[in-house]
């Protein structure tokens, strides 16, 4: 049976999981539309980041496809619909990035509310900006505003509030009862969206893109988070309108700002441009989730799962 892996995985996972199957492992297939279909077209299982587009043309044209592996949890690049309707099963890594987005979440909201990290090329300059970098914030005592409450989000809440923050979380999937609201560490409060926006200090994305989150924070809701708020989206590109971001931010009507993830990826051209000399902006390639060690782990978890398919256990 053949596997085809068309982006970056941990290849002690594909040498343990993967033995007795013809593999073919290249990350540049993804770059390669035309190789990578003549790849996929005899495939048992593909296996893809978030770049790889399963759908269309490729999956029409991968016959004997019988499952996919996702290095990650968002499944908008796979059409789910399709799979499901050709008995194709799809295998998200659910669970083993969460430690590495909650930490970049954390991170970045740090980062962001003091303020006082960019100072290197001045200092190696000579000059000494101490009073302009005074005005710097703690994030004890401020209020994280989660929207969307699952186990990234849950894992982002427990950080923060063992650094001093309260949480509020909406999320209209989890049930008032749900115990998710009263962990052990703490209390997360259940809110509506637009309380939550207009009372947050550090309002962090964790919903997937649907036709309902699409957009969801544009203009208008940025208008009723506090002036001095951080924004930051690790989700999914095309949640947050990234023009109305740039604009707020230069406006003053946001404080801060860290962005993972864009509507269309790699981020090139008047897209990346609108983003030029932006205050408080961080920008990063669509790896909140990614680190050495969540590698191991997704690898780990998304190669199991598509050998014991593969070999019908």
């Amino acid at each position: 049976m053949k596997i085809v892996i068309s982006e970056f995985m941990d290849e002690a996972a594909i040498r343990s999981a993967f033995v007795g199957f013809d593999v073919v492992y290249d990350p540049a297939l993804v770059d390669a539309p035309d190789r990578l279909a003549g790849e996929a077209a005899d495939a048992d299982a593909l296996i893809v980041r978030n770049r790889t587009q399963v759908r269309g043309a490729l999956l029409d044209g991968a016959a004997r496809l019988r499952c996919v592996g996702r290095l990650g949890v968002g499944l908008d690049n796979i059409d789910v619909a399709a799979c499901e309707a050709r008995g194709i099963a799809v295998y998200p890594a659910t669970g083993a990035n969460d430690v590495s987005v909650a930490e970049y979440v954390i991170g970045t909201a740090m980062l962001l509310l003091r303020g006082a990290y960019r100072a290197t090329d001045e200092l190696a300059a000579g000059t000494w900006p101490r009073n302009a970098l005074s005005a710097g914030r703690e994030i004890s005592g401020k209020r994280l505003g989660l929207i969307g409450f699952g186990s990234i989000a849950r894992e982002t809440a427990r950080r923060a509030v063992a650094l001093g923050m309260s949480v509020a979380a909406h999320d209209p999937f989890v049930a008032a009862d749900d115990p998710a609201w009263r962990p052990s560490w703490g209390r997360v409060e259940s809110r509506p969206l637009e309380s939550l926006l207009r009372t947050s200090d550090v309002v962090s994305l964790h919903v997937p893109l649907t036709d309902e989150t699409r957009g969801m924070i544009g203009g208008e809701a940025i208008a009723t988070m506090p002036d001095d708020a951080i924004l930051i989206n690790a989700a999914r590109g095309g949640v947050v309108d990234e023009a109305a971001v740039a604009e707020a931010l230069r406006s003053g009507r946001l404080g801060g700002a860290a962005l993972d993830v864009f509507d269309a990826e790699p981020l090139k051209g008047a897209a990346a441009e609108r983003f030029a000399g932006c205050p408080n902006l961080v920008l990063t390639p669509h790896i909140a989730g990614v680190t050495a060690e969540s590698n191991v782990r997704v690898s780990r978890v998304t190669a199991e799962a598509v050998a014991q398919h593969l070999r019908g256990h």
